[in-house]
């Protein structure tokens, strides 16, 4: 994996996703989507999904939210998949609640709610060549998080050198609204789990280990995730 990490004013860290970045125009979506950038609209036909949820509750569950420093746009729903809409589903587990389970084989990350329920989000994973697995946990966690780009990034896309010294928070952040960050025995991973805003991503591998969130169910996930808490990464 490429290294990421920069030093704010005041000591304080800024630290990169490692997305899967590609040559090209500099842009959040170009950052977060590489190879994935042509992907199409799904064109999902008819009102009820397999799921039981019609499309007008899922455009109430992926709607804006206006109250954020920067205000978040609704999600197109005509570009999600339906079964990645998140729902309470069925999860057999002796793992305790609230614990994460990032599942990259099958494009979901679930939150442990107990007596064998956990709450199920659909998620873009790291591309083949950058998945991992094993424990870690939320060493910390940062809302509308600054973004720094790799060297390697820079050498690849000079037009990065401008944030070089960082990318502040906003919607075109590729960091997004939200931002937890994995570590393991007590060292930043260079790993995350964050906020998304193009649903075309979900169920790809686009990253270089992280794994990406829609905003809404990013700020559900990380609203009930506190520090310490425990993640597990299971095979691909």
């Amino acid at each position: 994996m490429t290294m990421d990490d920069g030093i704010a004013g005041a000591g304080e860290r800024k630290e990169g996703a490692l997305l899967g970045l590609q040559s090209g125009r500099l842009s959040r979506r170009s950052f977060l989507i590489g190879s994935a950038a042509g992907l199409g609209a799904l064109g999902l036909a008819g009102c009820e999904t397999t799921d039981g949820m019609s499309r007008a509750e899922a455009a109430k569950l992926y709607g804006p939210a206006p109250n954020e420093k920067f205000p978040v746009p609704a999600v197109d729903v005509a570009k999600l998949n339906p079964k990645y809409y998140r729902r309470i589903v069925p999860y057999d587990t002796k793992e305790a609640a609230g614990t994460i389970i990032i599942d990259p084989a099958s494009y979901y990350v679930y939150r442990i709610e107990g007596d064998g329920k956990a709450t199920r989000y659909g998620a873009n994973v790291p591309r083949k060549g950058f998945l991992w697995s094993g424990d870690a946990y939320v060493g910390r966690k940062a809302e509308w998080a600054t973004w720094t780009p790799p060297k390697e990034m820079i050498q690849r896309q000079p037009e990065a050198r401008k944030y070089a010294g960082g990318m502040p928070g906003g919607l075109d952040n590729p960091l997004g609204a939200r931002t937890l960050y994995l570590y393991q025995n007590g060292a930043y991973t260079l790993c995350t789990i964050y906020s998304t805003s193009d649903p075309e991503t979900l169920g790809t591998g686009v990253t270089s280990g992280c794994t990406g969130l829609l905003t809404q169910d990013m700020l559900d996930l990380y609203s009930r995730t506190p520090v310490k808490t425990k993640v597990i990464l299971l095979p691909a």
